[in-house]
């Protein structure tokens, strides 16, 4: 048994001949027909597979979007030498059988949520502490700079053989929402149902006075609408993806928690490739989740806006209350981790957000709205005329061709790192949604 096997075996019901597996088999099979033996070979050879969940929606998708621009990046700056084919909405099987197709080598890259990866690095929960940030670029430090998520990288890269490249962010920050009333404190949630993804949710509700139950996704707008639960929390973009504000009157904008999913690819796929394509394959994971990150802040206010237009009365807590959310919801969260993970895990997870919380107040003053009390919530920065920094849309273009650094957005505009200005400042319009061409 490989590695994989070793780890998954006690976790996951592998199937020798999986209905994802016949799907993708079928998929490569499509490619070749048509063309002569020897073309077929070249073409299959340089063609890879990439899935994940969502719908091939870039205005709802914000996973979708990263994989586009991934492939746009890595189909230009290789020359065609690699090809990417796209599989969304789960077409090559859920969360445990993608999970087995890209482990065993069948797929080469893979989106996976916590689902997916908890039965094999459970570590990782340790980055879903609740309030553990308090902005978007916080999270982004933590993930793009920390210890903890080197050590996750090599941790799971030592327990699976395949690599873990990005932290795709995929949303906004997780918001409460339920039927009954308005949630400005923990002792608000008193008596209420909520929707669970999994046990460490229902540990949260439970430390509010709530009781949790696990539901899948599929089954969340009928539990809400017949009243099996009450609520549940999500990021504003899977409220709108999944109908719920019809079933819900109360949202409450706590930042509960980072939502972001993991690209992982094969580790004998990626080790083929030379040092170039591999810097390449590198590059594109992280340059499309600029763009992804970006495209997530400059949509959050419309999203919340959306929301609000169709009767869900929306809620910003205080400082204040952000504070009793965290001191209670943040410990029973933590003792239920124990039981999961080592403490050290938890100790370095704790620290780096610590650290990463810190460095980005003494760098960055961020331009609030006068929308109430928001202190502690992730702000769209704007630039000297009020507009949203990135726009209401994403224009779509070629990627960056100019200088090897990660895009960096300022003002109205887009450079590189190095400071070249982009080919296509992503994200960034003006109010009829046309593209500006000007560096900063």
């Amino acid at each position: 048994m490989n590695k994989w096997g070793d780890v998954m075996a006690s976790s996951l019901r592998v199937k020798p001949f999986s209905t994802a597996v016949a799907l993708l088999l079928c998929a490569l099979l499509a490619c070749s027909m048509g063309a002569d033996t020897a073309v077929a070979r070249a073409a299959v050879a340089r063609r890879i597979s990439m899935a994940y969940n969502g719908p091939a929606d870039s205005e709802k998708n914000a996973v979708h979007l990263f994989a586009a621009a991934f492939r746009e990046y890595v189909e230009n700056r290789t020359d065609g030498r690699i090809q990417i084919v796209l599989y969304p909405d789960s077409q090559l099987g859920n969360e445990d059988e993608r999970m087995e197709l890209v482990c065993d080598g069948l797929l080469q890259i893979n989106v996976a949520s916590y689902a997916g990866m908890a039965p094999i690095i459970p570590e990782l929960f340790a980055a879903s502490i609740p309030f553990l940030f308090d902005s978007y670029k916080a999270a982004h430090k933590f993930f793009d700079e920390g210890e903890y998520w080197r050590k996750i990288q090599a941790l799971f890269q030592n327990r699976t053989g395949s690599i873990l490249l990005e932290a795709v962010e995929e949303g906004e920050f997780l918001a409460f929402t339920n039927s009954k009333r308005e949630l400005k404190s923990p002792k608000d949630f008193t008596g209420l149902k909520f929707r669970a993804m999994d046990s460490s949710q229902v540990a949260l509700y439970e430390s509010f006075g709530a009781s949790g139950a696990p539901i899948p996704w599929t089954e969340v707008y009928m539990a809400l609408q017949t009243g099996v639960a009450d609520g549940q929390m999500n990021p504003p973009m899977y409220i709108i993806i999944g109908s719920l504000y019809e079933v819900q009157k109360y949202m409450t904008l706590a930042n509960i928690q980072y939502s972001d999913q993991f690209l992982v690819v094969n580790g004998d796929w990626f080790n083929s490739l030379g040092k170039q394509d591999q810097d390449i394959v590198r590059r594109a994971a992280h340059e499309a989740n600029v763009i992804t990150r970006a495209d997530v802040e400059a949509r959050g206010d419309e999203r919340v806006e959306f929301i609000a237009g169709r009767g869900v009365k929306v809620y910003y807590p205080t400082a204040a209350e952000m504070n009793q959310f965290r001191q209670t919801g943040q410990p029973s969260y933590i003792t239920w981790l124990k039981g999961q993970i080592s403490q050290e895990w938890i100790d370095m997870a704790l620290k780096d957000a610590a650290w990463a919380n810190k460095e980005v107040k003494k760098v960055e003053v961020f331009a609030h709205v006068d929308r109430g009390a928001r202190p502690l919530l992730p702000h769209i920065r704007r630039d000297d005329r009020g507009r949203r920094a990135f726009g209401h849309s994403l224009p779509w273009g070629p990627l960056p061709t100019q200088g090897d650094g990660p895009a960096v957005f300022r003002g109205n505009g887009c450079v590189l790192s190095d400071g070249h200005p982009a080919v296509h400042p992503y994200g960034n319009s003006d109010e009829q949604g046309r593209g500006h061409r000007q560096a900063p």
